[in-house]
């Protein structure tokens, strides 16, 4: 990405990424990590419903298909919309190294529109990992993994404990997802958070 901040350049002591051995398997979906999510939760109405894969090494592919509840411009996606298509698959990484982590900073261009109907192909790999800081980077095409570029966009996570999202989120949606009986669904949902 050109003109990506300093913020967003790994220091030199920073160090190659390794898949955690509990990951996801390449090809695996990833899933929501809680239903209520824009990026990613299927209880959302007007969300994205992105489906993020695990891939190789420390890489995910995801996409989705921007709806009508998702233009800003008269057919055309919005551009917070696309915005939020690459952070969610940013954050999806974390699945891969199975680490908690937020969004500390993102930084996108916008290369080309991307109109109403179009299935938006993202690709997205975390490049380096320093101390609680985790810098990725995700790129976006129209048309297919192979078409041409429509967003790009540069990240800085930073590992979080669970207790960042019980002292900060509202206490009804925490006390629900800490009450279900669904383990699974339980622990996913303070998982990651992408």
């Amino acid at each position: 990405m050109s003109g990506t901040s300093a913020a967003l350049k790994p220091p030199v002591d920073a160090v190659k990424p390794t898949r955690h051995p509990d990951a996801p398997a390449p090809g695996e979906l990833l899933g929501a990590h809680y239903g209520e999510c824009f990026g990613c939760g299927g209880e959302q109405a007007h969300g994205l419903h992105l489906e993020a894969r695990a891939g190789e090494g420390v890489r995910i592919t995801a996409e989705f298909t921007v709806q009508p509840a998702h233009q800003g411009a008269p057919g055309l996606a919005h551009g917070g919309v696309l915005a939020t298509a690459l952070d969610e698959a940013l954050g999806s990484l974390n699945w891969l190294l199975r680490t908690i982590a937020v969004t500390g900073r993102l930084e996108t261009d916008f290369v080309r529109p991307v109109p109403v109907g179009t299935v938006l192909h993202l690709e997205a790999e975390v490049t380096a990992v320093a101390g609680r800081k985790i810098y990725s980077t995700a790129i976006g095409r129209i048309g297919g993994p192979d078409g041409p570029v429509a967003v790009r966009a540069d990240a800085l996570f930073i590992e979080v404990k669970v207790d960042h999202f019980i002292d900060n989120g509202r206490p009804e949606e925490i006390r629900a997802a800490m009450n279900d009986p669904d383990q699974v669904r339980r622990a996913r949902a303070f998982e990651v958070n992408p």
